[in-house]
């Protein structure tokens, strides 16, 4: 009896973990999008992944894009992006770590924040890049 309540149990957790991993994957695929419009210097593309929030901070997408150049070199253009660890935040944030290594060889941690919007898309609401630990220039 205790066995089959187990596998009740395992059932019933299933669709919720199918759908915490659809939606790192629909995150991480956002990422991905913005990443290699970046590589294009596709700004258009770029931009529409962004949350709306950051489309007011940068109201154009050659304005956006000049913005990532400036401060997120690492990620505009990059040797080496692997995705980390993603996390919950709330029922419609995410955080996704990712390790990247620059055009220079120099190893960082970019920290994503998204969030789904009402449409269901994942946008991305912010990125914190730091230099990965023992690391210098």
């Amino acid at each position: 009896m205790r066995a089959i309540l187990c596998l009740v149990l395992a059932f019933l957790t299933l669709p919720a973990l199918a759908a915490d991993e659809a939606s790192r994957e629909a995150a991480r695929a956002a990422i991905t999008r913005q990443v290699e419009a970046l590589g294009r210097d596709d700004a258009p593309a770029a931009y529409a992944v962004a949350a709306p929030a950051i489309q007011a901070l940068f109201p154009t997408p050659d304005v956006f894009i000049g913005m990532v150049r400036t401060n997120y070199g690492a990620i505009y253009r990059h040797r080496r992006f692997v995705f980390g660890e993603a996390r919950e935040d709330g029922e419609t944030g995410l955080s996704q770590d990712v390790a990247i290594q620059d055009a220079y060889g120099v190893d960082w941690t970019a920290s994503y924040s998204l969030q789904r919007q009402a449409d269901g898309e994942w946008r991305i609401t912010g990125c914190r890049l730091t230099k990965a630990p023992g690391t210098s220039l």
